[in-house]
């Protein structure tokens, strides 16, 4: 089972206060779960860099490492998966250069595209923006709760919401369905990415708990 609850991606440039692998290092001891490699602008080389750094510091954690976009990174570095979106590469190409047992994510930003046959090779669904966000300017229109809510009710997979989240949403996109939610901005330019991730991973848990509550008193 992979945990996606608190799912990180890297910014390059929104972690240039403490530095890529002293970010993600804090937000692991602050409970983040999965980490994305993700850099447009950086060539592969860099990314490789990158990515060697980041899979020796996750070495242990039973933290996945998963690239964004680009195939041969992946596949050089030895992450655990790697992330498409739609128009970024071909799932089928991915799954067969990863391997079965590889973690593949696809992003999702409108319901029909969950008719696509080739969602039999992914292992889980990035959806969103459900709020507008600067860290991807060229990003479809937002959903908002109601339309990953929508989306969520007809995925077959795991959903992981992300766009302009933080702790104050995880009641809200536990309540629409998603599995979890990824981060940039508010761990990347956080003061303190330990303590913002802590605070994420616990409004999480809240929520989880607050849910299993309910449904127990709906059985008395």
């Amino acid at each position: 089972m992979i945990d996606l609850s608190v799912y990180l991606i890297t910014d390059a440039a929104l972690c240039a206060r403490a530095g890529l692998l002293e970010t993600v290092a804090a937000a692991l001891r602050g409970g983040a779960t999965a980490v994305q490699l993700r850099d447009k602008q950086a060539s592969d080389a860099a990314l490789i860099e990158q990515g060697k750094a980041l899979k020796a510091l996750l070495r242990g954690t039973h933290v996945p490492l998963i690239v964004n976009d680009r195939i041969k990174v992946a596949v050089a570095i030895g992450a655990d998966g790697l992330h498409l979106g739609q128009s970024d590469g071909d799932v089928a190409e991915a799954r067969a250069a990863l391997g079965a047992e590889a973690i593949l994510g696809l992003s999702v930003q409108r319901r029909d595209q969950l008719k696509t046959p080739e969602l039999s090779l992914v292992d889980y669904l990035g959806v969103g923006p459900v709020f507008a966000t600067a860290t991807k300017p060229d990003h479809s229109s937002p959903l908002g709760f109601d339309g990953l809510a929508a989306i969520c009710a007809e995925s077959p997979l795991p959903v992981v919401a992300i766009g302009g989240l933080s702790a104050e949403h995880a009641a809200s996109i536990w309540s629409a369905g998603a599995v979890g939610m990824a981060v940039v901005s508010a761990i990347c330019t956080a003061a303190d990415p330990e303590l913002a991730t802590r605070e994420i991973a616990e409004a999480w848990r809240a929520a989880r708990l607050g849910s299993a509550d309910a449904n127990s008193l709906c059985r008395l």
